[in-house]
């Protein structure tokens, strides 16, 4: 008897820890950034794995000229007017250093933001690229997806869906980068992604927003957007570091860095 008791006490206590523990679990799986979170796993295929075959060793070289490392976080920066894609990694300072431009093999629609379905703008603004926006088995050899429309552009009522990055040399409201260009974006970024940065930011602009630029673009009906875009273009002009970014009344805004 006294054993059959301390082994009713026993699974009684065992059972209550179990309960706590279950409600633990589910009050973790309730608030993001948890212990219990699982990062997003990178997209792979055999064309990307047979992509970062044919770039990595050349890529790896170019880095060690710029003491930079293959997996560093990177940061991309495209202009439309000069039709071109900066890719920039962070060095072991901390700050971003320019690793390559690429020329933009194709984009479609004019300068300015894309504003609805169907109108075949490019976009412009500030995105951010996760795991789960990387698509290795793209028809247009590789790609990414920026994540169109963001919370400013809802914001703003602006629709599109699969806005990418890709390749191959032909658009409808993406940046086609070439095959040749994507793969070494793509290989860097995946990299990057698989050593543990959470996501990428890609910030796009109409033209470099220089005071002179803007002013010679004062007639565009677009003139106060790009004006919004010109502060987080001033701070990683002067840091070198991408500046956080937050909407806050339907307007972009710098946000001083912690």
């Amino acid at each position: 008897m006294i054993r059959s008791g301390v082994a009713a006490r026993y699974s009684r206590h065992l059972l209550h820890l179990v309960r706590i523990l279950f409600v633990l679990i589910l009050a973790m799986i309730a608030v993001p950034g948890t212990a219990v979170d699982v990062a997003d796993p990178v997209p792979d295929s055999a064309r990307a794995r047979a992509a970062a075959t044919r770039v990595r060793p050349a890529l790896e070289r170019d880095l060690a000229v710029r003491h930079l490392r293959y997996g560093a976080p990177v940061f991309v920066r495209i202009f439309k007017r000069e039709a071109e894609l900066e890719l920039w990694l962070r060095g072991g300072d901390g700050k971003f250093i320019l690793f390559r431009k690429y020329p933009v093999c194709k984009f479609s629609g004019e300068l300015g933001p894309k504003q609805r379905e169907g109108d075949n703008q490019a976009p412009e603004g500030f995105y951010s690229v996760a795991p789960r926006q990387l698509n290795p088995s793209s028809k247009f050899h590789l790609a990414f997806n920026l994540g169109f429309p963001n919370e400013y552009d809802r914001a703003h009522g602006r629709t599109g869906s699969a806005l990418m990055v890709h390749g191959d040399c032909v658009s409808i409201g993406c940046y086609a980068m070439g095959d040749a260009g994507i793969e070494e974006i793509y290989t860097l970024a995946a990299a990057a992604l698989h050593a543990g940065q959470g996501a990428f930011a890609v910030h796009i602009f109409p033209f470099r927003p220089t005071t002179g630029a803007l002013s010679a673009a004062r007639d565009s009906p677009w003139l106060g957007f790009w004006n919004e875009l010109k502060p987080a273009y001033d701070f990683f002009e002067r840091e070198h570091i991408p500046p956080p970014i937050a909407v806050e009344h339907g307007r972009y805004r710098v946000e001083p860095i912690r």
